[in-house]
């Protein structure tokens, strides 16, 4: 069994974990009515969506998801929350050592806190049971959204439920040998299908896409054919479905919480690599953390959570640990 499936195996128990920890990081997370923007890379900017979508969603206040790399620096918030499994992201340690003579308060969520990112942020929260050995995030990504959601109060013990259940449910017959694959998400599930498009195509390298569901329609439907499949993460826009297998392809309805699905989108990811012979653990031009020199960190766009691989030991910032070495394991999360 490959590192990945272990840490995606292992998601339902960090789940409840990070649940049962919220309370404990409430003065470092932000507080209700503050402005706040979450920021990321590659993986941690798509869980920055879905967590910004929720917040404002419920009421607490108003808040931005950006790339690091991206950050308005022109706009005031109370507080920047900067997702980063390793803690050593060029990008993220950019912003934040930008924002720390300013009046905006930052917190580093990450699963490393022997890394730069514990000296850059005003406030930490460590997440190190769920750290991972595989390039390819799973579980500290969803580990850290549930920590927010329970931090707003939207988790609940049924997304642990069908966490389990997710795990053991067959995928769709036929669904490993689609060639093309559109994941659709509606407000906070957006992140969640941005998300499930880029592990497919990180672990197996396939052709994938994502939207909001409303977008589907407006030119990206016109790609659909009995080779491609759509997943939708959350409620479906009325007929979509229908006007999906109209094409021939094949529609997926997402039947569980959308946190689950994302994880059922993990393992046809895994499943698609095995299928054509892949190794997901270690995907193609990848590394665990993006570390750029310094003159390639002043010219950075964009960086993947896996990361095109980038030189270590930019600007006095230690490369990433051996995976060997990161605390994560399948049991470290406790019993799912």
């Amino acid at each position: 069994m490959t590192h990945v499936e272990d840490e995606l195996n292992s998601q339902p128990a960090c789940w409840t974990r990070a649940a049962g920890e919220a309370g404990r990081h409430r003065d470092a997370l932000p507080a209700a009515g503050e402005r706040v923007a979450v920021v990321g890379c590659g993986t941690s900017y798509f869980m920055a969506q879905a967590v910004a979508a929720l917040r404002e969603g419920a009421g607490q206040g108003e808040t931005d998801a950006f790339a690091a790399s991206e950050f308005p620096h022109g706009r005031s918030y109370d507080r920047v929350v900067a997702l980063t499994r390793s803690g050593t992201t060029t990008e993220v340690l950019a912003l934040l050592g930008r924002l720390r003579d300013t009046a905006i308060r930052t917190t580093g969520v990450t699963a490393d806190p022997a890394t730069p990112v514990a000296g850059a942020a005003d406030d930490l929260v460590v997440l190190d049971f769920a750290d991972e050995r595989s390039v390819v995030q799973t579980r500290f990504a969803t580990t850290a959204l549930t920590l927010l959601r329970a931090h707003l109060g939207l988790h609940t013990d049924s997304v642990v439920a069908d966490g389990r259940t997710a795990l053991t449910m067959e995928l769709p017959q036929g669904l490993v040998d689609r060639t093309q694959f559109t994941f659709l998400g509606r407000g906070w599930t957006v992140g969640l299908a941005n998300e499930a498009g880029l592990k497919m195509r990180e672990a197996s390298l396939s052709w994938t896409e994502a939207y909001p569901a409303m977008e589907y329609r407006h030119g990206p439907i016109s790609i659909t054919t009995k080779g491609t499949a759509t997943w939708m993460f959350g409620e479906a826009p009325e007929g979509l479905a229908e006007q999906v297998r109209e094409t021939g392809g094949t529609w997926v309805a997402g039947v569980l919480d959308p946190l689950a699905e994302l994880v059922r989108a993990q393992r046809l990811a895994v499943a698609v690599a095995a299928a054509r012979g892949l190794d997901p653990d270690r995907p193609r031009h990848l590394t665990r953390s993006v570390i750029l020199t310094a003159d390639a960190a002043d010219a950075a766009d964009v960086a993947d959570s896996a990361g095109a691989t980038g030189a270590p030991g930019a600007a006095g910032v230690p490369g990433p640990r051996d995976p060997r070495e990161a605390a994560g394991s399948a049991d470290s999360c406790g019993p799912a």
